[in-house]
């Protein structure tokens, strides 16, 4: 979630809610005055509790993701819109180079972007538990290219983040799910 906040709001939100600096120090390293400081950190910590809580029931979220990957390998376009929530958001940071990290939202804008896209790479995706969620893998378990992360609250996907910015990728924590449905075999892996 702190990656969709801006940079300003993200560094007057984590000083002052995690490291209880006071918004006059904040405006100083900021240079800007307390009053916005504190408008900043105000306007993430909004953004933070509005943010989607994913289900509890991580098998669930397992099965919504593994037929999220099913719909997009076989390009099934409506299969796709009734995975997805109606305010869906797809964070993609990319390699690092001349495309910034974007977002992509609602369903069908989403579905069209994973239709188009997919057949490059969700044919040799892994399930994957990323950050303690379930997710897909891109490559290797040792050199990972790309890994899907997803957010699935009442059921439905509402966040897809697209991580292929190999520094950020160093510090995601991947494990391979337990006894996946389509997992490939070891072979497929190497």
């Amino acid at each position: 979630m702190l990656e969709s906040l801006t940079p300003p709001e993200r560094l007057a939100f984590v000083l002052h809610d995690v490291f209880a600096v006071p918004f006059g120090n904040i405006g100083q390293i900021m240079g800007r005055t307390p009053e916005t400081a504190r408008q900043l950190a105000s306007r993430a910590r909004r953004r933070v509790q509005a943010a989607p809580q994913p289900d509890p029931d991580l098998p669930a979220q397992r099965r919504a993701v593994d037929a999220f990957l099913a719909a997009a390998r076989s390009g099934d376009f409506e299969g796709l819109l009734e995975l997805l929530a109606p305010e869906v958001v797809l964070r993609l940071d990319p390699e690092t180079g001349p495309v910034a990290p974007f977002e992509i939202t609602g369903p069908q804008a989403v579905a069209r972007h994973i239709l188009r896209t997919a057949p490059r790479f969700l044919p040799h995706a892994i399930p994957a538990t990323v950050n303690g969620t379930p997710g897909a893998l891109y490559g290797t378990w040792d050199q990972p290219l790309c890994v899907l992360g997803f957010t699935v609250a009442h059921g439905k996907i509402a966040e897809i983040h697209l991580v292929a910015n190999r520094a950020k990728l160093r510090h995601l924590r991947l494990s391979l799910t337990p006894d996946p449905p389509s997992a490939p075999s070891d072979h497929q892996r190497r």
